[in-house]
Parts: structure tokens; C-alpha cells; sequence
């Protein structure tokens, strides 16, 4: 072990550069997150844009002079900044996170910039506070929308559609274009995902003060509402968004983009699965590699070697330095601390045992034990050597000088592709090993549920079990066992029509016809409740969406029910259909990816 001054020494040595790069990196990756156009900056991407800029959130509307809050059991009238950020408490009273103490610490400190001197010096204890009334009148009016007249929501409909066609499409390159999120988010309580540490923060209200407006050069600018202006106009056509802002949770710039299903956006989908598709050409050579620099002398070539194969075995995001000021403590596989890592030379009847444990994007918890080869284990031993647990573990890697690596071997290759290509390569692999063709319909959906769960197990895309999924499963565990019940007396009504038949002959013929005709409807009916409670079961702490929509490959799916006889409506919504269009024409059902 080697001397406190020493480590420390080591680590002040080892970290300071490394962040450095890992700073210019990140800050790099936030000018333009803008969907995924990671190998495509800097080419142009239009030649004309024009739209009429985003939709703002209409102002705050106070409550009704019924509707009281409440501190240490007396009414108070709030100033109307204050009661705006109280209605946003008050409308998600019903929802668990409200009482974490996460949650409520953030809000009330957020709150309590929003109060004026006098209320502030009244207000100190959040326990003390009743929002009581606020939450009834805001469940109230939400009965009350629902409970509309035909002719009021066919109103509102229309009006939700006006602004549609006013601020929802966009002229790009001589076409009309449908905008994806043409409305600004209105203010809120950031909730987060898994234990984030800053759920509960107020997500401020955009102003145009705040929004970057990117359109043609020659094109008409648009107008910013009544009294204001916006941040900045600029006309950078190497980019795909039309408004940008910087949110005051992460401090990440967010964008009004076009609609998935513009044919932008589709051309883009295309080359990044491409760039996944070519991978393949090169994946065996680049295994070989990092396999033989396992055994390299030098130690940033051996912690490259080691990252890659965890990105490439497990699916690990690369992750980055984190900004100033950003609290939540994820990591990705470049920046692991020991303390993340816990190896076992022997455990459960295996060799070369490695643990991670850590917190990857949006706070989900990531939690896996692997067998690894032998070098990996031994390099990940030294690695680990008279280092505290707070240090690095790849202490001489960044993300950047991973992908550097990477571009050498294939132009246009990231870290960031092998997460897309082990995905859709796993879906791939999956369906072909789980679906048989005389299987029923039913039994091919279930066999696709699996395969996308195997990916999303595969990425980490994990969910908390919902609120409701016990209340959901003894309701369809009911519908089951009335369904068991119907099947058993079709059973005995169809031997009874057997019975008959042979005591009365052919005039009962058509009686066992409808019988036998029925059993099967039920039978059928009774595989689908069961195939639906298995699938519930299993899905019920994994999001099946996320790698669907962004990480696989749409042409395999595609491919899949051509060639399986599934109605493509089995698998992708009416919305994903039309994210996916490009993806029709180019896959036949002998596709591969």
C-alpha cells in the first residue's frame, strides 16, 4: 500500500487532465443533442426553413377565491407566484413521490424563492401546509373536462387543431413539414426517474427572453408574442432543430424538433442504423483487438481493452464528466469508481465473478454480477490497486479517447453505436431462436414481447413496478378464471352434443357444429388472457419502449411480421408507423440486419 500523500499525490496527477477532456467533451456533445446526428455534423441538412416559433404556455390563472390554502390550519392568501408553484404541488398530492423527502425538500426550497418577505417569514415548515382544497378542485376540474358535452370537446378539439395547423408545421426545402413539439413545456416539479436528487425542483416557465430561433436565412423570422423578444435568431442549417433552450434542472439545452415522422428525421434513423449495420463488417476484428490488448505493457491500452468489452458485452453507456453544479452521482463505463466494482474470484459455482453496481442515466440503478475472462478479471485487479474507492477506474481513459480509438477502425464509429448494433443484433438472434411459423398469432406476439425484453434487460431500461399493477393483475387473474369457467361448460355442452349425436343422429349434426365452433372461440380467447397476464408478469419492471423506439432497428420488426404473417399494427402504434415509414419500403422479409 502506498503512502497517503502518495495516492493522493497519484490521483490529483491522474484526475486533472482527465476532466479537462472530459468537460470539453461533454460541453461539445450539449452544442447540438439535437436527435441523433452524431457522425453527420456539419452537413447541411436544408436549405430552407420557415415556421412561426413555439407555442408559449398561456399565464398563470389563479384559483377561485373558494379555494383556500392552508398553514398550520389557517386559510392564507398567497402572492400569485407563490400560488402558481403551490397548484403545481398541490395537483400531484396523489402521486407517491410527493412524499419522499427528496422531493419535498427541493419543492419547498424552490418554493419559498417564489414567496414574497412577509409570506416566507409565515411559511417555514412544509408539514405545517394543506393543499388540500387545491388538489379536490383540481381532480374536480379534471371530471368536469371529462364530463363535457359532445359539442364542447368537438370544440375544443377544433381549437387544439387550429393551433395545431398555425404552429405545428414548418416549410422546409419547399415541403410542409409536421413539428414535433411545437409547445412549450409549461412550469412544473421536476419528478425525475429512479431516486433522482433533484426531483421536486420547480422547472421554471420558458420565456421567449430565453429561446434560440433557428430558421432560413432568407426566410420570413418569426414573430415573438406581444412585449417580448427572443435570446437569439440564427440560421444554421447543419442542424435540425428550430428552437433551442437552455432548462433549469440539468442545465441542458432542449429543442423544438421535427416530427419523427418527417422525412428528415427518417433519413437520419436510416444512417444511424446503417452505421450499426456496418459494424458488423468490422465487430470480429475489433474484438480481436481489445482481446489482445488485454495483455498490452501499457495501461491506458488495457483499461481502453477492458472498457470496450463491458460497452460491447453489457451494453454500459460510456457516460462523461458531469457539469458544474449537477448533483445526481450517474456514472457510465468510462467514468466507474472502484467503489462500483466488486470482484470474486469464485462465486455461486463460477470463476471470475465481477459485480457493478452503480447509478447509470436518469438515476437507474444499475445492478449486474458477470462472468468475465480471466485478463479482464486480473486487469481489473490491478486496476483497482491502491486506489481509494472515490478513484477512477479507468484513470487513464476518457470517452473521448475511446472514440478516437474507435474511429480508427471504422469511420463514423462511437461507443454509442455497439449499444445500438448489440441491440437490434440481440432482437434479431431472439425472434429467430423464438418464433416457430405454425405457431398461433398470439404465440408470435408473446415471442416478440420476449425477444424486445431481452434487449431491454440487455440496455438497462428498467421501470418501477407501477402503483396500479397489482389492482390490473387480480383484475385479469378474474377474467381468466370466468373464462376457465366458460371453457369447462363449453367442454361438458360439446360431450353432451356427443352424447346427443349419437343417440338422435345427423339432426343434431349442426347443434355439435356450433358447440365445437364455440370451445375453440373461448380456448382462443382464454390463450390470449393467459398470454396477456404472462407477458404483464414479466414486463412489469421493464420499458419495453425506449429501445424499441431508439435502439432497434425497425426493418428487422418489419421483416419479422412479413415473414411470420403478423399485422405490422400487432407491433408498432399508429404514431410509430408513421415515425417508421422509411423503414417499409426497405425491408422485405428476408432482411437482415
Amino acid at each position: 500500500m502506498l503512502p497517503l500523500w502518495l495516492r493522493v499525490l497519484r490521483r490529483c496527477l491522474q484526475h486533472v487532465p482527465r476532466r479537462v477532456a472530459c468537460r470539453q467533451a461533454s460541453q461539445g456533445a450539449k452544442a447540438d443533442r439535437a436527435g441523433w446526428e452524431g457522425n453527420v455534423q456539419n452537413i447541411v441538412k436544408w436549405r430552407q426553413l420557415e415556421h412561426r416559433g413555439p407555442y408559449f404556455t398561456p399565464a398563470y390563472e389563479p384559483l377561485p377565491d373558494s379555494v383556500h390554502f392552508f398553514y398550520d390550519g389557517k386559510p392564507v392568501k398567497l402572492s400569485l407566484a407563490a400560488e402558481e408553484v403551490a397548484t403545481l404541488y398541490g395537483k400531484m398530492l396523489h402521486l407517491e413521490c410527493t412524499t419522499k423527502e427528496v422531493f419535498r425538500r427541493n419543492f419547498f426550497s424552490d418554493w419559498r424563492k417564489e414567496m414574497t418577505a412577509e409570506e416566507r417569514e409565515l411559511i417555514t415548515r412544509l408539514d405545517k401546509c394543506d393543499f388540500a382544497e387545491i388538489h379536490k378542485h383540481f381532480v374536480e376540474r379534471a371530471e368536469a373536462r371529462r364530463s363535457l358535452p359532445k359539442e364542447q370537446k368537438q370544440k375544443l378539439k377544433e381549437e387544439a387543431e387550429k393551433l395545431q395547423q398555425e404552429f405545428g408545421y414548418c416549410i422546409l426545402d419547399g415541403h410542409r413539414e409536421k413539428i414535433g413539439n411545437f409547445k412549450m413545456e409549461p412550469p412544473g416539479l421536476f419528478r425525475g426517474r429512479g431516486e433522482h436528487p433533484k426531483m421536486g425542483v420547480l422547472k421554471r416557465r420558458v420565456r421567449p427572453e430565453d429561446v434560440i430561433i433557428n430558421c432560413g436565412r432568407d426566410s420570413k423570422i418569426p414573430e415573438p408574442p406581444a412585449g417580448h423578444q427572443w435570446k437569439e435568431v440564427r440560421s444554421d442549417n447543419t442542424v435540425t432543430w428550430l428552437a433551442a433552450w437552455m432548462e433549469n434542472i440539468q442545465n441542458t439545452f432542449k429543442y423544438v424538433m421535427l416530427n419523427p415522422s418527417s422525412k428528415l428525421k427518417g433519413e437520419m434513423d436510416w444512417h444511424k442504423y446503417e452505421v450499426a449495420r456496418r459494424l458488423r463488417r468490422v465487430v470480429d476484428k475489433i474484438r480481436a483487438q481489445y482481446r489482445a490488448d488485454w495483455e498490452s505493457p501499457e495501461t491506458k491500452k488495457r483499461q481502453l481493452a477492458v472498457a470496450l468489452y463491458f460497452i460491447d458485452k453489457l451494453a454500459l453507456r460510456t457516460g462523461n464528466e458531469k457539469e458544474e453544479g449537477e448533483t445526481a452521482d450517474t456514472v457510465g463505463c468510462c467514468s466507474l469508481r472502484v467503489e462500483h466494482v466488486r470482484l470474486h474470484e469464485k462465486a455461486d459455482g463460477q470463476e471470475h465473478i465481477v459485480e457493478l453496481v452503480f447509478l447509470g442515466k436518469d438515476s437507474i440503478r444499475y445492478n449486474n454480477r458477470v462472468t468475465v475472462e480471466k485478463l479482464v478479471f486480473q486487469n481489473l485487479q490491478h486496476f483497482m490497486e491502491d486506489k481509494d474507492p472515490g478513484d477512477n477506474l479507468f484513470d487513464a481513459l476518457s470517452t473521448a479517447s475511446l472514440n478516437k480509438h474507435l474511429q480508427d477502425s471504422m469511420e463514423g464509429l462511437t461507443a454509442k453505436v455497439f449499444r445500438t448494433y448489440n441491440a437490434s443484433v440481440t432482437l434479431q438472434e431472439q425472434l429467430r431462436a423464438l418464433t416457430r411459423a405454425e405457431d398461433s398469432l398470439t404465440s408470435k406476439i408473446s415471442a416478440y414481447n420476449r425477444a424486445n425484453r431481452a434487449v431491454a434487460i440487455l440496455c438497462n431500461h428498467r421501470r418501477a413496478i407501477p402503483k396500479t399493477f397489482e389492482k390490473s393483475m387480480q383484475k385479469l387473474q378474474e377474467k381468466i378464471e370466468i373464462k376457465e369457467a366458460q371453457v369447462t361448460e363449453a367442454q361438458a355442452e360439446l360431450e353432451r352434443a356427443k352424447a346427443d349425436l349419437r343417440t338422435h343422429g345427423e339432426s343434431k349434426s349442426k347443434s355439435l357444429l356450433q358447440k365445437q365452433q364455440r370451445l375453440l372461440k373461448l380456448e382462443g380467447q382464454l390463450a390470449r388472457l393467459r398470454a396477456k397476464a404472462t407477458d404483464k408478469e414479466e414486463n412489469k419492471q421493464v420499458a419495453l419502449g425506449t429501445a424499441k423506439l431508439n435502439y432497434l432497428d425497425p426493418r428487422i420488426s418489419i421483416a419479422w411480421c412479413k415473414r411470420f404473417g403478423v399485422p405490422i399494427e400487432k407491433i408498432y402504434s399508429k404514431t410509430q408507423r408513421e415515425r417508421f415509414a422509411w423503414a417499409f419500403d426497405r425491408a422485405g422479409e428476408d432482411f437482415e440486419f
